[in-house]
């Protein structure tokens, strides 16, 4: 569930940079929500055996990286965003949440198998 909510948060937020709205005049802001939700969606992709969707996320996280940030062009800043717009849109769709089932029963160790 929080994978899911972080990419959303991260979706809404290249979304209003893309379309350069006041709410993310500051970069920083967005660098780290980006940053974080990669790294969110890396861990999940690794543990559901999806490498690939991984190592997608690896470049992207790096670059809106706040503790190592890459001074890149206005021009660069905006393909940067479309590319990460299109890999949280992917992973939506590639990242299906598994519905957990309910736990059994730690009083009866043996269920029955037959009809009553």
């Amino acid at each position: 569930m929080l994978t899911k909510i972080m990419m959303w948060v991260s979706i809404a937020m290249v979304l209003l940079a893309l379309l350069e709205l006041p709410v993310t005049s500051e970069p920083l802001l967005l660098e780290i929500v980006v940053c974080a939700s990669g790294l969110v969606v890396m861990c999940r992709a690794v543990r559901s055996g999806q490498y690939l969707l991984a190592t997608g996320f690896l470049p992207l996280s790096l670059a809106f990286s706040p503790i190592s940030p890459i001074a890149i062009s206005g021009w660069a800043f905006l393909w940067l965003n479309w590319i990460g717009l299109a890999a949280f849109l992917v992973a939506v769709i590639a990242l299906k949440t598994d519905r957990v089932l309910s736990m059994p029963s730690i009083t009866n160790r043996t269920p029955r198998r037959e009809s009553l």
